[in-house]
């Protein structure tokens, strides 16, 4: 059995570029998907927060229209009820990386608040990235990498293969016009390789040891790609 740390946002707002604070979290999906899969081989899951608060899920990302229907959200809701480490979080800013056997960065806009310009947890993704230990990010989780710099000033995650949020499914999304920057584009000019894929379609990339989805319909299959790394 494999300890898999998670680590999600504590944001429940995204502030745009106008000022105005929209509601969000993390997307429902991309932690139920994972948390079911991992759990079902037999893993553990830890959580962690910055500042230990208990995350709050996005609204939206229960909805049925953003599950395939009502079916699908009440499968996802159901495997978040059962998800207890969701209201016991550890303090991101006390996790010890080597602890984990794995390290998973689920998305929604709430990580785009807080994690994209949050040391600890870039320090956390410098370590999980040179242990060699699988190391997995979906949709809008790899705002977090940003936060990831080196002593040189330089980007750990410059040069790697990513799969992330597209410029063009947030434009899609109806936020591209309103977001203060996009995750994309960010992204490249940090010196990450983002490999996009046809919108709202699965895409997951492995590059080494880190593994990286596009959107959260990658979640169950970049899920698989990590129960693979661990054997």
């Amino acid at each position: 059995m494999s300890k898999i740390l998670f680590v999600l946002t504590g944001a429940d707002r995204w502030t745009l570029a106008d000022g105005t604070e929209h509601p969000t979290g993390y997307w429902a999906e991309e932690a139920a998907a994972p948390y079911e899969a991992f759990t079902a081989a037999g893993h553990e899951v830890v959580v962690a927060t910055p500042g230990g608060v208990v995350p709050t899920v996005d609204r939206g990302s229960l909805a049925p229209e953003a599950n395939g229907g009502p079916e699908g959200a009440a499968r996802v809701a159901s495997v978040l009820d059962s998800f207890a480490e969701l209201r016991t979080p550890l303090r991101l800013e006390d996790v010890d990386p080597d602890a984990y056997d794995a390290v998973f960065y689920p998305g929604g806009h709430g990580p785009m608040e807080d994690l994209a310009v949050n040391a600890d947890s870039g320090r956390l993704l410098v370590a999980a990235l040179d242990s060699g230990r699988p190391l997995a990010v979906v949709c809008h989780g790899p705002a977090a990498l940003l936060a990831a710099v080196r002593e040189d000033g330089g980007n750990a995650f410059a040069g790697y293969r990513v799969a992330a949020f597209t410029d063009e499914e947030e434009t899609q999304a109806g936020f591209a016009g309103k977001a203060k920057w996009l995750l994309e584009t960010r992204l490249r000019e940090a010196g990450v390789d983002v490999r996009a894929g046809a919108p709202w379609v699965p895409n997951v990339v492995v590059d080494r040891n880190l593994v990286t989805g596009q959107n959260p319909a990658s979640s169950a299959p970049l899920a698989a790609e990590v129960l693979k790394a661990l054997g």
